[in-house]
């Protein structure tokens, strides 16, 4: 099923995407005509997912039966298709990684006042290397679920930032509660996928880190984090690991990739941060971002007005404009 959130006529409402994503099922109002002791299941999409596998099914059944009325998708407003419980943001792309520190690397030579002897040092050092943690345990940071919003959401740029930046990301929804999961058993943990762009102040964000603590205000400001347009149920997927990633920056291709490519899986962080914690329905985990799938690995970055669109194949795309705060 391809779920969303949307707005019509001023309510928001869960539906799911028929006819090529052109037409939406209500399932809220189908289902008081087909399940009537169901309907509180269909209210909206944390609904469904906390209700279990019984109301998937059912809404299959409501996707798959003939409709009495369907709206056209151009009528209404697509939303964020689910606020998240939790959010975290992982980095499991180790080309995006390695790309990254070397262009914090080249940042920092051309901001230092001897370039030649700022990049000998930096040469001899090991600061930039990839830390053997990264490839032990899939790392993660908790990001600020409040500042989520859906595609068409204009972003407004915090003031302290002049460095804007995009991420290419898809990300995972839990679809059931659990602890200390086994890797082989994590994919029954998984309802569905999304589109996630992680908006980034570069700036900010390299200048906190030396706190070695997390990318704070880097990461977190209003509209910061970016789902949709819908979520994918992980029954669609024989293979979601074999994606095709792109990012457009108004109309022009920016960016390539594959969820092939990660390194820690959503099943590695879900046996990772079950550990003696408890994990719930409708938290969302970031993959982190593609390999070449943000400014900072091409040290372009956005400007006001440019329109950043990310499109992950079999799921969809999300475009975004951003603008002078």
């Amino acid at each position: 099923m391809r779920l969303i959130t949307y707005d019509h006529q001023g309510q928001q409402k869960l539906g799911a995407w028929v006819n090529n994503d052109k037409s939406i099922i209500d399932l809220y109002e189908e289902s008081k005509i087909q399940f009537s002791d169901y309907t509180d299941n269909f209210l909206s999409m944390q609904h469904l997912i906390d209700a279990g596998s019984n109301a998937w099914n059912r809404a299959q059944q409501l996707v798959n039966s003939p409709q009495l009325e369907m709206l056209e998708t151009s009528t209404v407003k697509i939303l964020l298709p689910l606020l998240p419980v939790q959010l975290r943001d992982f980095l499991c792309f180790e080309q995006h990684l390695i790309n990254s520190f070397n262009s914090a690397k080249e940042i920092q030579i051309a901001q230092s006042k001897n370039p030649k002897k700022t990049r000998e040092l930096l040469k001899e050092s090991d600061l930039f290397d990839i830390p053997q943690v990264w490839y032990d345990s899939p790392v993660y940071y908790n990001c600020s679920r409040m500042a989520s919003c859906g595609t068409g959401q204009e972003i407004s740029w915090p003031k302290y930032s002049k460095i804007w930046d995009y991420e290419l990301e898809w990300a995972a929804i839990i679809g059931k509660q659990g602890e200390n999961i086994n890797k082989d058993e994590a994919k029954d943990y998984i309802f569905g996928y999304t589109i996630f762009n992680d908006f980034s102040a570069r700036d900010e964000q390299l200048r906190v880190l030396n706190a070695k603590l997390g990318p704070g205000k880097g990461k977190d400001f209003t509209y910061s984090n970016v789902f949709g347009p819908c979520i994918v149920t992980a029954d669609e997927f024989d293979n979601p690991y074999n994606l095709k990633m792109s990012a457009k920056v108004n109309g022009k291709l920016w960016s390539q990739g594959s969820t092939s490519t990660m390194y820690h899986t959503f099943e590695d962080i879900i046996a990772y941060i079950s550990q003696s914690e408890t994990i719930y329905p409708g938290e969302i985990l970031g993959s982190g971002t593609v390999g070449n799938g943000c400014g900072l690995e091409l040290l372009k970055f956005l400007k006001s007005g440019d329109e950043v669109e990310l499109i992950i194949e079999r799921i969809g795309s999300i475009k975004n404009k951003v603008v002078v705060s």
